[in-house]
């Protein structure tokens, strides 16, 4: 998706803000990520503007992109963080972002990152089992603290997207079925180190359809009614992420005001902040990966194939979800072929796209896969001995390197 408040045409070239992508490939190689620092920023800001008249709390899905500098510009306007893992957690840390503005997921927590987060000060740790809080309360007597916790629930709510990423029907592995609430409700009575202070759900990602969170809610707010019965004073209601970005121009996003029009009214009444944990929505549009055209080649058939420099493992998105990225010619091209876009890696799922209208660009020239910004570079991979990519970030004219490219003695740096 041509973001075109960050990524735009100018006399035919294509620039990211105020800088021309084929002068940031001629300096740092590709492939390239690239990510305007404004368009994070103007993302974060629509979203808070959508839910004003809801008291909230957001805080950014780290695992979507967790360069410190995106951490960063997210912490700065006063954003909070989302963590799935110790490791993201030291890198909100080191980010900037204080512990009291992290909350703590994941469905299974070593006992070590449960020390962590307790010991960093986080506004909660989400327990996703029976078995989890029973550890947390262990941990937190060790340590001498009381661990602050949120339930999170398992609404059995089947959304319309991808099988891989949804997360609220009863078949995956996550929360805390709605069957295990009596029992879960009386062990919280009984622990000493635990305090209940959160209600949590998240129903997946790429939610087009509000009536999703709808009916979710309305199952989040009977157990918040049921809780309050049994003496717990919940603090906070967390309704998750998956507020969708567009990736293809056929299928837009729906606009944030239609899921407020539902939302805010049904949660207001509680008088609890709500938090949200956005990390697509902000970040998937924001970045863009240069990669150069190695050779075209053509087979027995006629089919076009464009072979480039970038693969699955700088963006394994549509190997791994079919998902599709609008792939652009930096120079633009008034003539079309329809190609595959394809990578070097040794598997045939290596491609950008398939059977798609591309500008007819010649070897050497540059292609910009859109709409990367989210599960970009924060999934990519060393598969086939590759060096994971540089990465900067543009604001205006100017451009910081926020990640510096591999290198070979990084590749074996750890191996003995």
């Amino acid at each position: 998706m041509l973001d075109r408040t960050a990524f735009h045409y100018d006399n035919g070239a294509l620039f990211c803000e105020g800088v021309a992508l084929k002068d940031l490939a001629s300096r740092w190689g590709t492939p390239l990520y690239v990510t305007s620092k404004h368009s994070i920023e103007d993302r974060y800001r629509e979203f808070e503007a959508a839910f004003s008249g809801l008291e909230h709390f957001t805080c950014y899905s780290v695992k979507a992109n967790f360069n410190l500098s995106v951490i960063k510009t997210l912490g700065d306007l006063g954003c909070g963080c989302d963590v799935n893992s110790a490791g993201e957690l030291f890198r909100a840390l080191k980010a900037g972002v204080p512990g009291s503005r992290i909350i703590f997921a994941g469905v299974g927590k070593r006992p070590d990152e449960i020390s962590y987060a307790l010991l960093s000060g986080v506004l909660m740790l989400k327990a996703e089992s029976l078995s989890e809080l029973r550890a947390i309360d262990a941990i937190a007597a060790e340590r001498g603290l009381t661990a602050p916790v949120a339930l999170r629930i398992n609404p059995n709510v089947t959304a319309e997207t991808h099988p891989y990423i949804t997360t609220g029907d009863s078949k995956e592995k996550f929360g805390i079925d709605e069957a295990e609430l009596p029992e879960v409700f009386s062990l919280l009575g009984e622990l000493q180190h635990v305090r209940l202070v959160g209600l949590d759900m998240h129903i997946g990602s790429q939610i087009f359809d509000p009536e999703f969170y709808v009916a979710a809610i309305t199952k989040l707010l009977d157990i918040f009614n049921y809780s309050r019965s049994k003496g717990f004073g919940v603090e906070f209601l967390d309704i998750g992420g998956g507020f969708p970005a567009t990736y293809d121009p056929m299928k837009p996003e729906t606009p944030l005001d239609r899921f407020a029009d539902k939302i805010i009214p049904m949660l207001k009444p509680t008088g609890v902040k709500v938090i949200f944990e956005p990390g697509r929505f902000l970040l998937a549009n924001a970045s863009v990966l240069l990669t150069r055209i190695l050779y075209r080649k053509r087979n027995h058939t006629g089919k076009e194939f464009f072979v480039v420099d970038g693969g699955m493992t700088e963006l394994i998105r549509p190997a791994l979800y079919q998902s599709h990225h609008e792939v652009l010619s930096v120079t633009r091209h008034d003539e079309t072929v329809v190609a595959d876009v394809v990578g070097p890696i040794c598997e045939s799922s290596d491609f950008f796209a398939r059977q798609r209208a591309i500008g007819d660009a010649p070897e050497g020239e540059l292609l910009a896969v859109m709409t990367v910004g989210a599960y970009g570079a924060v999934m990519s991979s060393n598969y086939n001995g590759r060096l994971r990519p540089a990465e900067v970030m543009v604001e205006g004219s100017d451009v910081q390197v926020i990640r510096r490219r591999e290198s070979f003695e990084q590749l074996i740096q750890n191996e003995v």
